[in-house]
Parts: structure tokens; sequence; C-alpha cells
């Protein structure tokens, strides 16, 4: 299972990426193939503040929906347009490249301490073995 080292995991499954006070976060390598062929992302919270563990989003698979949870508190800045329906319209992306062009959000965190809340790839590798 691919779990990149530099990155930060959550129970749920998201991966988060920090540069400065900007987190760009996705779902994991297990995630996308636990849900497999994803058909469509929603996220409706762009430009809206929200708490850490809030619901942001949702990604729908063909047997099934599941909710995307915030890692950490703060606001959501950008969607990735590839996975907006408007636009991209490419939710496999999120299979295909899950760390990397399939990343969902980008997020102004507004409590970086939060980050301490949330495991490494050795732990979340222990987690879903």
């Amino acid at each position: 299972m691919n779990a990149p080292k530099e990155l930060k995991y959550t129970k749920d499954h998201e991966w988060v990426s920090v540069e400065g006070e900007v987190v760009t976060i996705g779902i994991t390598d297990f995630a996308q193939k636990e849900l497999d062929e994803l058909v469509y992302v929603e996220v409706e919270t762009v430009g809206e503040t929200l708490a850490k563990d809030d619901v942001f989003g949702t990604v729908e698979a063909v047997k099934t929906t599941s909710d995307l949870f915030m890692p950490i508190s703060g606001e959501i800045i950008e969607f990735n347009e590839e996975l907006d329906e408007n636009k991209g319209d490419n939710p496999t992306m999120v299979n295909e490249d899950p760390y990397g062009k399939g990343w969902i959000v980008k997020v102004k965190a507004t409590n970086l301490s939060e980050l301490e809340d949330l495991m490494d790839s050795a732990a979340y590798i222990s987690l879903v073995s």
C-alpha cells in the first residue's frame, strides 16, 4: 500500500500535505481502492470555514457514497477543478493519482497545531493492515 512519508493521515482515510498555512487534502490510496471507481466528487463548501471533523464533501462510487471529513480547521479555498463536474469532471483522477493530481481541496488552516493529532505514514499503514 502506498502512504507517502511526507504526508499526515486521518482515521477516516484522508491525507494532508502542508505548505505554510495552506493544507491540501485528498483521500488515501487505501480509501480509493476500497471505494473502487469514483463516479462523482462533491464539494459545496468552498469559501466556508469549517471545524476539524466537519464534513466538507462526499465521494461517490458505483456502490457507495462516503463523507469527507476535515482533518484540520480552516477555510476551503479551492476545489480541484479536475474533479468538479462543471469543469474537468474527471473523478477517476482520485483513483489514478490519489496523492498527486487527485487531490480534492486546499484549505487555509486556522489551527496548525491540530496537525499533531494526525498519523504519520507508519501509524496509518498499521491502522489499515
